[in-house]
């Protein structure tokens, strides 16, 4: 009788699934970010105003944010081949349809579908994490699967703008279009949901259930905890990578066009130098995630205070502090998802998922929406500058401000929990006083 031969998990299979998951995340990158870098060109190309354009990354966004709950659930039931491949394709066809018009409302149908194709593709690839390896590497390999993905960032930056610049905006588009369908092409091929020999946890849907199962899914302080930890590390990065960041240096702070896309780069190049760092504390140290994440908050609000409140021109190196905060707090962000994955069943990890993921782009969507409205408000003729870019990026720290309420709510009723299951987080001055620090 002959029986299949199960690999050993992290084995060489695992990395090539891996990375073609990545590969298919950068791909969802570079789609969710050329609006932002194209924002300027975006109000001559289709005659309107800031807030318009805004619109079209907010309804992105808003879609989703909104979608992240349905493709949980389709990510449960059919696997992360499957929703990575579909989410590929949407994309494809939203950036060839933006590549062809020149209509507001067509865009912004182009950009629903973007943001349709790229809720399917973040959740499914760090799903294959702890399908394909064993346990101790997953928060190293999360955070790596999100650091690496900003290479997306760095071809919106880069090569989309320079083809944006010199080929114009049809040209570019397709190329980004075409992108996607080789991440779709790679999904299809490469990714599987689970190792040969294992047994794929299939949920079969009850419709009428689905409610019942969801508001148990986002009761859990678990998930909650995810969603303010996404919400309050991951905003302020999002909010800048994918619309105002580019505007804000080239019309704000006047920075020249290769100066600015070095300052963006910016971006990826902390979050890849941290993000390691940042998982390897989360594994060592799993009871401190929380306090992990308030610290790299600071570096985010700190630096967005300054730029606030500097007289004149930002220095170059407070822009730089202020971007590799922004960078840091991606791969804080995906601590996120390491709460519910500790605490839920596995087989609801992808709705949960959807639920953390749903934090950071929601705030992302309100705070694009609100800098654009302000920025029209106070310059309604279009012509912004550097008084109120920063009027309007102070709309972001009371949104900051919430996130860290939220997150020392539901941390607190996480932690209720995990005393009466036995699980108790001694106090600082307990840890220190026994020498425990380098344990918990």
């Amino acid at each position: 009788m002959s029986s299949v031969s199960v690999p050993r998990l992290g084995g060489p299979r695992a990395y090539l699934v891996w990375i073609a998951a990545v590969l298919a995340y950068a791909s969802a990158v570079l789609q969710r970010t050329t609006m932002g870098v194209a924002g300027l060109d975006a109000t001559e190309r289709f005659g309107t105003s800031a807030t318009i354009v805004s619109t079209f990354v907010v309804v992105q966004l808003l879609v989703y944010a909104l979608a992240q709950v349905p493709a949980g659930l389709l990510l449960d039931r059919y696997g992360s081949r499957v929703t990575l491949t579909a989410g590929a394709v949407l994309m494809t066809a939203g950036q060839l349809l933006l590549a062809s018009t020149d209509m507001v409302t067509v865009a912004i149908l182009a950009r629903v579908v973007v943001g349709a194709g790229d809720a399917l593709t973040f959740s499914s690839a760090i799903r294959l994490v702890p399908a394909w390896f064993p346990a101790s590497r997953v928060p190293i390999l999360t955070q790596l699967t999100g650091i690496l993905g900003q290479v997306g960032q760095i071809a919106s930056a880069v090569p989309f703008v320079m083809i944006l610049s010199t080929r114009g905006w049809t040209p570019a588009f397709a190329a980004s279009a075409a992108v996607a369908a080789c991440g779709a092409l790679l999904a299809l091929l490469l990714v599987r949901a689970t190792p040969p020999g294992v047994r794929r946890p299939t949920v079969k849907q009850d419709l009428t259930r689905i409610p019942l199962v969801l508001g148990r899914i986002v009761r859990h302080p678990a998930t909650q905890l995810g969603f303010f930890t996404h919400f309050a590390a991951g905003f302020p990065g999002i909010a800048f990578s994918m619309m105002w960041g580019f505007p804000y240096l080239t019309a704000g702070e006047e920075l020249p066009l290769p100066v600015a896309s070095g300052v963006m780069t910016v971006l990826v190049i902390a979050a890849i130098v941290a993000g390691p760092v940042i998982g390897a504390l989360t594994q060592r140290h799993p009871l401190r995630r929380s306090t992990l994440v308030f610290l790299i908050i600071a570096t985010i609000l700190v630096p967005l205070v300054a730029l606030v409140l500097w007289p004149g021109p930002a220095p170059m190196w407070l822009l730089v502090v202020l971007v590799s905060g922004f960078a840091i707090g991606g791969p804080a962000s995906s601590v996120g998802f390491d709460f519910p994955r500790t605490d839920l069943a596995r087989h609801r990890l992808g709705t949960a998922t959807g639920v953390v993921i749903m934090g950071g782009f929601v705030g992302g969507l309100l705070a694009i929406l609100l800098i654009g409205l302000v920025l029209d408000a106070l310059r309604p003729n279009g012509a912004y500058d550097l008084e109120a870019f920063r009027i309007a990026f102070a709309v972001q720290i009371p949104l900051i401000i919430a996130g860290i309420i939220g997150m020392l709510v539901s941390r607190r009723n996480l932690r209720r929990r995990m005393a009466a299951r036995g699980q108790t987080v001694p106090p600082w001055r307990e840890v220190f006083r026994n020498g425990r620090w380098r344990r918990i």
